[in-house]
Formats: C-alpha cells, sequence, structure tokens
C-alpha cells in the first residue's frame, strides 16, 4: 500500500473513532459505489451521515477541505443516494446530511481533526 494510502487509511480510523466517541453508530466503512467510495456512514436516531475524511501531513498543498469542491460535494450525493437504496432499512425516517473530516498534522493519531457539518 502507497503511503498516502497507509496515511489516509489512519486518518478515516481516527475519525470514525471520533465519530464513534461522539454518539455515532458506525455503519459502514469505504463502501463502493458507481461513482466512487464513501468514507464512513454513520447514524443517530435522527440523522444519516455520510462523511468524507480528508488527511494531510501538512497543509503545503491547502487546507484538507480545500479538496471537497462543488463537483466532490455533487459526487457525495450520488453516493449518499446510492448507499441508501442498496441499504433502505437504515435510513428509518432519517434526515440525511454530507459532512466532513479533516486530519492534518504528521501523525494522524495525534494530528488535528476538525469536523464540519452539512458541507452539502
Amino acid at each position: 500500500m502507497a503511503d498516502k494510502d497507509t496515511l489516509g487509511r489512519a486518518g478515516e480510523e481516527r475519525a470514525a473513532r471520533h465519530l464513534a466517541a461522539g454518539g455515532y453508530t458506525v455503519l459502514d466503512r469505504n463502501w463502493r459505489g458507481v461513482d466512487g467510495e464513501l468514507d464512513i456512514v454513520v447514524a443517530t436516531a435522527h440523522e444519516l451521515v455520510i462523511v468524507e475524511v480528508k488527511t494531510r501531513r501538512s497543509d503545503g498543498y491547502g487546507h484538507p477541505f480545500e479538496a471537497i469542491d462543488v463537483r466532490k460535494q455533487r459526487r457525495l450525493q450520488r453516493l449518499a443516494l446510492a448507499w441508501i437504496a442498496a441499504h433502505p432499512d437504515a435510513v428509518q425516517g432519517r434526515r440525511l446530511r454530507i459532512d466532513a473530516i479533516a486530519v492534518l498534522g504528521p501523525d494522524p493519531a495525534t494530528a488535528e481533526l476538525e469536523h464540519l457539518k452539512d458541507i452539502a
């Protein structure tokens, strides 16, 4: 596995732990659809949340959130609908939300973590 892939997986693991500690139930990770992959799918009693995770060692190429442009947001929306179609029982009256988590720092285990809610 390439170094960037290892970094990304470590960031996703950190994000999943953060979400679980915040009361979310992790329903799926790295779900692949026709348009790409959803990093993490979580739920609360009232919301189904699709979470895009961006991990960077530094902001040398910009803040991780800068990589989530309008095109990426639209793809996340299409993937969210595909995930729901594949898992209709998971919706159960929940509101759909798309979030982003940035993990920024040399070591994902101790890096700064920022969670933006409802980005799309």
